[in-house]
Formats: C-alpha cells, structure tokens, sequence
C-alpha cells in the first residue's frame, strides 16, 4: 500500500511541490542562487524514489555512466545560470520595452514562460531529430542506455544553447523579468528529471496532457521507426498538433531498446561526448535517417 501512495505523490511533490517552493522563494525575495540547491535536493529526492518504486531495477544500478552524467549536469545547469545572469545586458540591447505582464503574478508569469518555452523547444528538438548538422549535437542525449532522474540533464552545450534560443528568444523580447527567468531554468530543470525518471509513477489522465516519463520513453527508442515521437518538453500539445504523440500503456523498456541503434558504440565519456559531433565518423545521419 505504501508503495501505492510513494507513485501517486511522486509527480505533485516535483510538478507543484518544488515548483511551488521555487516561487515562494523567489516572492520572498531571497537570492535566486539558492534555486541550485534547491534542484540538487530534488534530484536527491528523486533518487530516493527510484530506489523505492523503480520502474526497472537496473536502471538504478551504474552502467558505469554516473560521473559523465554529473558533469554534464553540472556545466549545463552553470551555463543556465550564466545565461539568466546576462539576461539584463541582453535585455538592454532589446529596442523596444516589451510587453511582458509585469502585473500578474509570478506564478502566472512562469505559467506564461513555460508555455511560450514549451513550444520553441519543442520545436528546436523536432527539427534536431530532421536536420544532421543539428542530430550530431543532439545525439550526445539519445546515447542514454538507462533512464534515471540525472541523465535527463545530459546534453551536448551546444544542443543546450540551441534549445535555450529557440525557448527564450521570444520571452526575451517580449521582457522576461531576470526572476521568471530563474524560475523557468527552474522549472525545466525540474521537467527533465521528471521526463527521465526511474520511478514506477502513477500519473492517471495526466498523461494524456503533460510530456511525463511514461511519454518521454517511447521518445528514447533507439530506432526511427519506433524513436520519432513525443518531442514535447512540458506538454504533449504540439506532439499531438504535428501527429507525434504515441502511447502504448502495455508496453515495457529495458536498456535494449534504447540508445542509437545505428550507432550502438557511440562514445560514453564526457570528454568523447564533446568531440563526437566535430568528428565525421562519430555520427552519421539522424535518428529519421540514418544515413547522411
């Protein structure tokens, strides 16, 4: 019974609960830098219930993959920092003053962002599963051979800094205040563990709506065929607008069918990861085709 409740409160504990926190903390004007902590403990929390409800055991054991999925967290979310701390200089540069809703609420104001964000990187991760020059960067995130809560943070900078564009760009212009903009880095934070997690969670008709773990594995099939789905970061709304949403609520993963099927050695350490899209014989095609 107790592992009953730990799946069904699993998803309002980080959809709302750290969300939540978050702009608490924001509204009470302390110092958006406390927002890292604050997602570290969630994936903590997250490991916590991987290993009392998993979906599947091993991908709570280490396919000797931690330490490079750490380091790509690591300099990713910094490099998220770095980028809302330049918000204001960017800002400047803006002719015009924007017509952000300065008056809502910040909840509100982060309801706003992340719809507007939901739609540029979706758009952004559709198009990296299409276009090659794209694919190579992009490919460092689909080389996962489990799912758990960090490795959703894994992706090459430059596939970063391509989805971050193509979800901010239009915010920046409209006038993104600096705090929402911590919010949102927030709350995709707080998504990609959720897309990625390990937990067994119960999610109901919510998934019909919201782009969750149980979604987002189809999306890590390693074969086009099968992989070409579920492109959604937050929601599944575009998905089902350009006919890519799929779900199958029998079936079963397992580390064999994830991964890049045409590619089954692609590199695994951080470092390797980095290089691999500068390098001709690191990555051939996109995962629609596999052949450039």
């Amino acid at each position: 019974m107790w592992k009953s409740s730990l799946r069904i409160i699993y998803l309002p504990i980080f959809l709302f609960g750290f969300n939540a926190v978050a702009v608490s903390m924001i509204a009470a004007d302390l110092p958006a830098l406390l927002l890292a902590p604050l997602l570290l403990l969630a994936v903590a929390v997250s490991f916590l219930f991987e290993c009392l409800v998993p979906y599947a055991d091993d991908w709570n054991r280490s396919h000797d993959d931690v330490g490079r999925d750490w380091l790509h967290a690591g300099v990713n979310e910094a490099a998220n920092v770095a980028s809302v701390l330049a918000l204001p200089a960017v800002s400047a540069l803006v002719p015009w003053e924007g017509i952000w809703p300065h008056d809502w609420p910040l909840w509100g104001q982060l309801f706003l962002a992340i719809v507007v964000a939901d739609f540029g990187i979706t758009m952004a991760h559709v198009f990296s599963h299409k276009v090659h020059r794209l694919w190579r960067f992009h490919a460092v995130h689909h080389s996962v051979k489990r799912m758990y809560g960090l490795n959703g943070l894994m992706k090459h900078p430059v596939h970063q800094a391509i989805e971050m564009l193509a979800g901010t760009a239009a915010l920046v212009l409209a006038g993104l205040p600096q705090d929402v903009a911590f919010l949102l880095a927030f709350a995709i934070g707080i998504q990609l563990v959720l897309q990625h997690t390990n937990v067994d969670v119960r999610v109901g008709p919510l998934r019909h709506v919201l782009a969750l773990s149980i979604v987002h594995r189809f999306h890590h099939l390693k074969w086009p065929e099968e992989g070409d789905v579920n492109f959604g970061l937050f929601t599944t709304i575009w998905d089902r607008w350009l006919g890519t949403y799929h779900f199958e609520p029998t079936r079963a993963f397992s580390s064999d069918d994830l991964g890049i099927g045409a590619q089954p050695d692609y590199p695994s350490r951080y470092l390797a990861q980095l290089a691999a899209p500068f390098r001709s014989s690191a990555v051939t095609g996109t995962i629609s085709d596999p052949t450039p």
